[in-house]
């Protein structure tokens, strides 16, 4: 579990960017953390494995206080993917970039042998290994970064803008490759402002704004709340202000995405042939 516990931070230069932040996220979920720019979502993840210190309260990583241990150890139990995966590839090769941490890591070349080709699969880039990193498109290279760091199998994937710069097949194939992994059992913590793909994903949402958490629940409630979600400069999905419209939230209705729409059409299609 990773705990927040009445965390404060403050940048250099006075910026408060974090006030009072108490947060609780058990293994295996799967969470998205939003709000408007300059909320503190990054400077929160940052928390997670170390890379930044409370100025005031503590995080707690499976029971270890983050300020009482290094990156590189926290860094083995929480993996974070970056906004610009290019932040991360620095490898000649992409079998090279994945196996960079195993051998930091200490393991067996057998062991790095086996883990590349599992995960190399697993991400679907078997074809490329001995390419260079930057030959990548950029769907491609997000991949590598996830699988750089899936590898070395942390128990928390924290990704940072993870639908930045990608295509809408690109996405899909992206959400697929997240909720398999947490079907896995790995929590997903992730930083977006993209309402629709977490319309699609449904995951525990916690809505941030100006260094707060101001609301913490399911997606299927925090995002049909259109005066909550504008309060954060975002707006709810197209397909769940349509429902709006139509008074269907009233009727009990959380409308989030199409396959939604499909279900609720079909149940509707359902009852008035019974009828």
């Amino acid at each position: 579990m990773i705990e927040v516990r009445r965390v404060y931070f403050t940048y250099p230069g006075g910026v408060e960017a974090l006030r009072n932040i108490n947060l609780a996220i058990g293994k295996g979920e799967l969470v998205a953390i939003m709000g408007e720019n300059g909320a503190g979502k990054t400077t929160l993840i940052k928390m997670f494995n170390g890379l930044l210190k409370p100025t005031k309260g503590c995080v707690v990583v499976d029971g270890v206080d983050t300020k009482e241990t290094s990156v590189a150890e926290l860094s083995r139990k929480v993996g974070i993917v970056f906004q610009n995966p290019e932040h991360q590839l620095f490898a000649e090769t992409i079998e090279d970039e994945i196996a960079f941490a195993l051998r930091n890591f200490g393991l067996p070349e057998g062991e790095i042998a086996r883990r590349i080709d599992s995960i190399l699969k697993f991400t679907g880039l078997e074809k490329y290994r001995g390419l260079s990193p930057f030959t990548l498109s950029g769907g491609e290279k997000k991949r590598l970064a996830l699988a750089s760091i899936l590898v070395f199998d942390p128990d928390y994937l924290v990704l940072d803008e993870p639908t930045i710069g990608q295509d809408p097949e690109q996405k899909d194939r992206l959400l697929d490759f997240l909720l398999e992994v947490n079907r896995r059992g790995k929590t997903i913590v992730m930083v977006t402002h993209d309402v629709e793909f977490v319309a699609e994903c449904k995951p525990r949402v916690i809505l941030m704004r100006r260094g707060e958490i101001i609301a913490d629940g399911p997606a299927e409630k925090i995002l049909i709340d259109e005066e909550l979600m504008r309060s954060t400069s975002l707006l709810p999905p197209q397909i769940s202000l349509f429902a709006s419209k139509l008074n269907l939230h009233r009727s009990g209705y959380a409308l989030l995405n199409v396959d939604d729409a499909f279900k609720i059409l079909l149940n509707f299609l359902r009852d008035e042939c019974l009828c």
